[in-house]
């Protein structure tokens, strides 16, 4: 994770006193138009996220406020929150700033009203559902709607905003569309009730998912960032990968799967791992596209791994019904083998540029003695987490070991000022998830209360012809256009409603297809035109956006491989005996591995253009197992291999 220097953007930022762990770049000039106000704005912004922080802690711990009347509150601290830290008028010497500031403070006055009309509402009295709701509760409940799309433009993009519209439209419009799209067209009385005073649309699982563990395992990783847990698990994979060939690249996917999988984010992923991991690869000879390209695939990878994994995994569980422990234990083959096809790249691509192995690396025991002690919050979480514990309270348990676990050494003991930058920084890092989900939430909504998922299967059912690989391109298709605007827990969401019960109608089971759904809603983040963590890393590597997107591509592979294989083999299937999920794993991996040769022309040596041909037709033979006979395939890249080391052999006696 990394904390933005908000100061460049314009967003208003605490002062304390040993003030240079959280804001050492501004200096305060009293004498600049509205320096002082920019000043005051910062302390209740710091003292608002450290507030929140401390409620859901609180929430955590006790469950004191029912769903029904904590999602509401949540929603609108987050947006109180939004509204301060992210102004309409970012350039504080605007003359414009001062009545900005008074609109933003004016959406603040609008959220507390629509949080205390939310407060006192009565679920039980059936009044509203017979006569309509009462003015003052129409009024706060499109007012939160309102508020929830600025919060989402000013976070998110306004991308969200214009689906959540959309959805919207279609909703109180869909009586006046063809009939092939029509819907009955819903009041604004009728949207409000369901959007808002049920528990279907904002204020939905997503949302409450969001409001719960999400923000326990956001805030979880920034005490790992502020204690210094970050560091060491970047220095211990230079130490494992560093003395190999390509060392720094390996080290880069090793790093970004241990943070990836804690902060769930990989752009944030990208920018931390990538300030230390991309300069050590160009220095190498890895061209800075190719830097870029291995940091944000790693970083990708890392939000499909165990045992964090992401807001979207948490969601999954809420949707599917299925113990989040189990997701972990079907998500850690396929995340393993991500990994393998990353470094596969990784390391055909250092060979084929003949890199050689940093000269000196520290020593794995010497790292260990260092920071060992980071380790020990995440055992906890991962065992609590298999042992079915609440994710809700793993989060808590895993907030209080990193504190308590930091506290044994000196070195990595933090003092209050750190503490609280900690707090500030998990509330700010978790606004734009709790608003994309609530926006979410307004699409799940519409899809349920119109039907138009349905319509939606029917239309892939028949575009594919009934041929579920055309379908999985199909949905791969549009999950790449949702990932283009939307972040990935969101546009996860969006496609699980509208996506996995077509995957039912192929006969795949629930979790297999939210799992399929889950990794190809990360595929935008590497996929161009619109590659986020590629784009992000070429920043870092000074290198061109587009081409490194390019390379970020052709290493994640393994995000358009594997969920197919999920689809075709007993990769994910909990019914798989070990000899099905053994030869699903060797499947897997040498499709991997074939496909990879093939494109980049190596293996121990050049292949030549008929072993290129041979491996790439291999891959559909063992994909589809027709009669069984995938093994063969396998048998072949095999061969290949064989073959490959024998040629090597002699041609190093030549």
């Amino acid at each position: 994770m990394t904390q933005t220097n908000n100061s460049k953007l314009g967003h208003d930022e605490p002062v304390l006193e040993d003030t240079k762990a959280i804001h050492s770049s501004v200096t305060i000039d009293t004498s600049l138009p509205y320096e002082p106000m920019f000043k005051v704005f910062g302390y209740i912004i710091l003292a608002i996220a450290v507030a929140l922080s401390a409620f859901q802690i609180w929430q955590g711990i006790t469950s004191t406020i029912s769903a029904t009347y904590f999602r509401p509150v949540h929603l609108c601290w987050v947006l109180v929150l939004i509204f301060l830290h992210y102004p309409l008028i970012s350039n504080r010497y605007s003359k414009l700033y001062l009545p900005g500031r008074v609109f933003d403070l004016a959406l603040c006055g609008l959220a507390l009203f629509a949080a205390y009309r939310m407060s006192i509402f009565d679920y039980n009295d059936i009044d509203h559902l017979l006569y309509g709701l009462k003015m003052p509760d129409l009024v706060a409940g499109s007012a939160l709607i309102v508020l929830l799309m600025e919060g989402c433009r000013r976070t998110v993009g306004w991308v969200m905003v214009l689906i959540a519209v959309l959805f919207l439209s279609y909703s109180a419009l869909g009586d006046i569309l063809p009939s092939a799209i029509a819907t009955k067209g819903y009041s604004l009385q009728e949207l409000i009730q369901f959007q808002i005073y049920s528990a279907n649309g904002i204020f939905g699982s997503a949302l409450g998912i969001a409001a719960t563990t999400v923000f326990i395992f956001v805030l979880f990783g920034a005490f790992l960032e502020v204690t210094g847990a970050g560091k060491f698990f970047i220095d211990l994979s230079f130490s494992i990968a560093g003395k190999y060939r390509g060392g720094p690249a390996k080290a880069a996917v090793l790093a970004s799967a241990g943070l990836g999988s804690i902060s769930g984010s990989a752009i944030a992923n990208t920018v931390t791992t990538g300030s230390v991991t991309i300069p050590m690869m160009k220095k190498l000879g890895y061209k800075p596209e190719q830097a870029a390209g291995i940091e944000a695939a790693a970083s990708t990878g890392g939000q499909i791994m165990p045992p964090i994994m992401g807001a979207g995994a948490f969601v999954m569980a809420q949707f599917t019904g299925v113990p989040y422990s189990e997701i972990m234990l079907a998500s850690i083959a396929p995340a393993i083998l991500y990994f393998f096809c990353t470094l596969l790249y990784v390391h055909l691509m250092a060979c084929k540029l003949n890199l050689k192995a940093v000269s000196r690396t520290e020593a794995v025991i010497s790292v260990m003695k260092h920071g060992a002690h980071h380790l020990i919050p995440l055992g906890l979480i991962t065992a609590l987490l298999m042992m079915a514990y609440s994710p809700l309270l793993v989060g808590v348990a895993g907030c209080a070991a990193i504190l308590v676990t930091a506290a044994l050494r000196k070195h990595s003991r933090i003092g209050l000022t750190k503490f609280i930058q900690g707090m500030k920084n998990g509330a700010l890092m978790a606004l734009p998830i709790s608003v994309a989900c609530g926006a979410a939430g307004i699409i799940v909504g519409v899809v349920g209360q119109t039907g138009i998922g349905l319509q939606f299967t029917q239309f892939v059912m028949e575009f594919s012809g009934g041929y579920m690989l055309v379908a999985l391109g199909l949905i791969s298709i549009v999950a790449l256009i949702l990932g283009m605007g939307l972040p990935v827990t969101a546009a996860y969401i969006v496609l699980a409603v509208m996506a996995v019960p077509m995957l039912g109608d192929f006969g795949l089971p629930l979790l297999t297809a939210h799992l399929i759904i889950f990794w190809l809603s990360q595929t935008s983040n590497v996929t161009p035109p619109i590659a986020l963590a590629a784009f992000a890393a070429a920043g870092v590597a000074n290198a061109n956006p587009m081409k490194s997107s390019v390379e970020a591509f052709k290493l994640a592979g393994g995000l358009f491989i594997i969920p197919i294989m999920m689809a075709y083999t007993d990769l994910v299937s909990p019914e798989a005996s070990a000899l099905e999920f053994g030869f699903a794993i060797a499947q897997t991996a040498a499709i991997i591995l074939a496909l990879a040769i093939s494109i980049e022309g190596y293996l121990l040596r050049p292949l030549s253009n008929m072993e290129r041909i041979v491996a790439l037709m291999m891959a559909p033979l063992i994909l589809f197992n027709p009669f069984g006979a995938g093994f063969v395939g396998i048998l072949v890249i095999l061969g290949l291999i064989m073959v490959q080391w024998k040629t090597r052999d002699l041609v190093e006696r030549r």
